[in-house]
């Protein structure tokens, strides 16, 4: 079986195919756009029409390529990058090119049997770009209340709090038009854009919130709305994942084995999607704050003489468990919703 493995970026894609052995049988680069999108499936229709194709970066500069190609009726595989840099270093190509890269990639495809399916554009790819867009707006206020406090401090000195909250924002505004001079001038376009900001925020929660009512993520104590679109988003279709253990993998709060004689520890695993992580994390805070089971959970974890700090770790790790239990069922539900 002939396997391709593809290199994406901005503008061109670097495109290898090997045999059954992993020796090089074609190489080509194609540019980055619908007609080179079409030259590469006829190039690999000529090759075997029956390829499986490895695509790094399915989600980003290669999406299009990879529903394209799906939609197409072909087998497409999304490679880690993590996989590709390992390989990378067996392909014996003096440093670094987008062609050794693709042959790193079509490697990685035709040894690794359970790589995960490209990501679609469905529902959770939608939520995901709903938070994304909702903390680029939240990012962008933090930036004008920081340049909105510096002005105040030279037009209107005194304390004048954290600028949240309408009536706060009108205030100011009148205090504001009171103000004359260039300055004074920018720091109101400052303030419109603080509010106009803040009612997209609050738009975007209430469609996300309406997005995700319902589902059996929010039963989970420390879980709300936000952080369940998170979850969602980050995750999309729970089904590529095996069990809950690759999900904790995945989320980075599988705990990588480090022993080596007769040491045996684990250590503190720095990778997977930090986004997840970030979400767990913030329901672990949560739960240790005001959560029973999770409190005596802690207390039983300290008893055991962890720190604070791996304590939480162990209770993140649990909690992936947990998560994972209730992206199933939240299948089940949106299958019987729809």
């Amino acid at each position: 079986m002939t396997v391709i493995g593809i290199d994406t970026h901005t503008a061109s894609l670097a495109a290898c195919a090997v045999d059954p052995r992993g020796a090089v049988l074609a190489e080509m680069t194609f540019p980055n756009t619908r007609a080179g999108h079409a030259g590469l499936a006829a190039w690999a229709a000529d090759l075997d029409a029956t390829a499986r194709i490895g695509i790094e970066g399915s989600a980003t500069y290669g999406a299009a390529l990879a529903r394209g190609l799906e939609a197409a009726g072909w087998a497409v595989a999304e490679v880690p990058p993590h996989l590709t840099r390992r390989e990378r270093i067996r392909t014996r190509r003096r440093g670094k090119s987008d062609p050794g890269d693709a042959l790193a990639i079509a490697r990685v495809a035709l040894t690794e049997r359970e790589l995960p399916p490209v990501r679609r554009a469905d529902a959770s790819r939608e939520l995901q770009l709903l938070v994304e867009a909702r903390e680029d707006l939240v990012a962008e206020m933090t930036r004008i209340r920081n340049r909105l406090h510096a002005d105040l401090l030279v037009l209107l000195p005194g304390r004048h709090g954290a600028l949240v909250g309408p009536r706060a924002l009108a205030r100011l505004a009148r205090q504001l038009g009171r103000c004359t001079g260039v300055q004074a001038e920018l720091a109101r376009d400052r303030l419109r854009a603080l509010r106009h900001a803040q009612l997209e925020v609050e738009r975007l929660t209430a469609r996300i919130t309406a997005r995700v009512a319902g589902h059996p993520l929010l039963a989970i104590p420390g879980v709300g709305p936000l952080t369940a679109a998170k979850l969602l988003g980050e995750v999309g279709e729970v089904r590529r994942l095996r069990s809950a253990d690759a999900f904790a993998a995945l989320a980075g709060v599988a705990p990588i084995p480090a022993s080596s004689g007769q040491v045996q520890r684990m250590r503190l695993n720095r990778g997977g999607n930090r986004q997840l992580n970030r979400a767990l994390f913030t329901v672990a805070l949560v739960q240790r704050r005001c959560h029973p089971p999770a409190q005596a959970f802690v207390a039983r974890k300290r008893a055991e003489g962890r720190t604070q700090r791996e304590a939480l770790r162990c209770l993140k790790r649990h909690l992936a468990r947990v998560v994972f239990r209730a992206l199933q069922r939240g299948t089940e539900f949106h299958r019987a919703a729809a």
